[in-house]
């Protein structure tokens, strides 16, 4: 079966994830209950070189997909916000400093190494006045409900087992006029780019993982996860099934990557 069959397959059934026991990990089908337990291996296997593969996989792209999202988010000094799958904490440093000493950032993350690590570059920067760690899976978020003011995903949603299950999480947490960023990795819009993007992602990325964070193997999935994630559309209505409102996507670098936002009213 090709990738773009895999694909297709993937969006067709991705809202009847929930009358199985099965789930995908990249190309392979698994128990949902053993996604957890691999996805956590890939992410300690490669948190200390994850900023630098972002940097050489994304050609520093991933920096002004970032700083897009920050722009798009309308986040305000006193704002309360949720960095989701937050990793080592891009998009909590850019927050950090928006919202100011009267807000709050939370840098959530359900991979302990991940969160050590940006926990240690955040605080090597001097930011500690307004940021809050948390070890928490998307599907089952620790929080109050109506708390937060913004939740971001970045990249972090394609690696959640039932992203339905997570997108309704993140929607009680949000407070009445809230609003969510799901930055992540979709579909190119022009089959040229699509067949370019396809070769880059199987033959280049799996061995530049194993040159530089020596695990080829875990680069595979990342690469094979993207190829299994909704396409722009699916998502939007997923997003609109948990509740969201006004649900919109920006394509970004002809539609690699897609910022989606919805609001909760």
């Amino acid at each position: 079966m090709n990738q773009q069959v895999l694909a297709d397959t993937n969006v067709k059934t991705e809202s009847n994830s929930e009358e199985s026991n099965t789930t995908h990990f990249g190309y392979k089908t698994i128990e949902k209950d053993d996604k957890i337990s691999m996805v956590a291996g890939v992410f300690h296997s490669v948190a200390k070189q994850y900023d630098v593969m972002n940097d050489l996989m994304s050609f520093g792209i991933h920096r002004l997909w970032k700083r897009f999202t920050i722009d798009a988010s309308g986040v305000r000094p006193g704002n309360k916000v949720l960095d989701l799958a937050g990793g080592t904490g891009d998009l909590t440093a850019k927050f950090s400093k928006l919202v100011g000493r009267e807000g709050q950032v939370v840098l959530a993350d359900i991979n302990s190494s991940m969160l050590n690590v940006g926990r240690d570059k955040l605080r090597d920067k001097g930011l500690v006045q307004n940021i809050e760690y948390v070890q928490a899976n998307a599907e089952y978020l620790p929080f109050e409900e109506n708390t937060f003011d913004i939740v971001t995903i970045a990249f972090g949603l394609r690696n959640v087992t039932d992203k339905d299950k997570a997108l309704r999480s993140i929607y009680s947490v949000l407070k009445p006029g809230g609003r969510l960023l799901v930055l992540e990795f979709s579909k190119p819009e022009h089959e040229l780019l699509n067949k370019a993007y396809d070769f880059y992602s199987f033959n280049i990325l799996p061995k530049m993982g194993e040159l530089v964070a020596k695990d080829g193997d875990s680069y595979q999935y990342l690469a094979e996860s993207i190829r299994m994630h909704p396409d722009q559309e699916t998502l939007k209505a997923m997003m609109e099934n948990a509740g969201f409102e006004q649900t919109t996507f920006k394509n970004l670098t002809g539609g690699v990557v897609a910022l989606h936002k919805g609001y909760k009213f």
